[in-house]
């Protein structure tokens, strides 16, 4: 039983454990402002154009129903949150480039090391001009 408990403890606390944690309460976080986004930003301006909900049901046997306004409805919302989302991860790649942009601007500006053949090479050469 303890080898059991040290070996979860070693596969909870591995790093890629943590970071899908992680990745996985930003993401429930994300998609809470995402929702909130679409409720209260995106069906409303749908409303005011022709509205947000699409309503229609089939009538099938008895008190059974297909909703399929419903569906559409879910569809259409998915559609603006995956449309949301896009913005906003296009907006945090521009984010992130910028950085990235900064770092490659000041490794470029530094001179560049010889590599190990370079400086070889050079030995050699030099080594050929004190023979002469």
């Amino acid at each position: 039983m303890k080898k059991f408990l040290e070996e979860f403890k070693a596969f909870a606390l591995k790093g890629n454990v943590m970071d899908m944690a992680i990745g996985v309460i930003i993401g429930a976080a994300f998609g809470e402002i995402v929702t909130a986004f679409t409720n209260d930003f995106i069906n409303p301006l749908i409303g005011c154009i022709g509205g947000a909900e699409v309503g229609g049901k089939l009538h099938l046997l008895g008190d059974q129903y297909l909703l399929y306004g419903d569906f559409i409805t879910s569809v259409i919302n998915f559609i603006i949150k995956a449309f949301c989302i896009f913005l906003m991860m296009k907006a945090v790649n521009k984010l992130m480039s910028l950085g990235k942009k900064k770092k490659e601007e000041e490794e470029a500006a530094k001179p560049a090391e010889p590599t190990k053949e370079e400086l070889l090479l050079t030995e050699i050469r030099d080594l050929l001009k004190e023979k002469k």
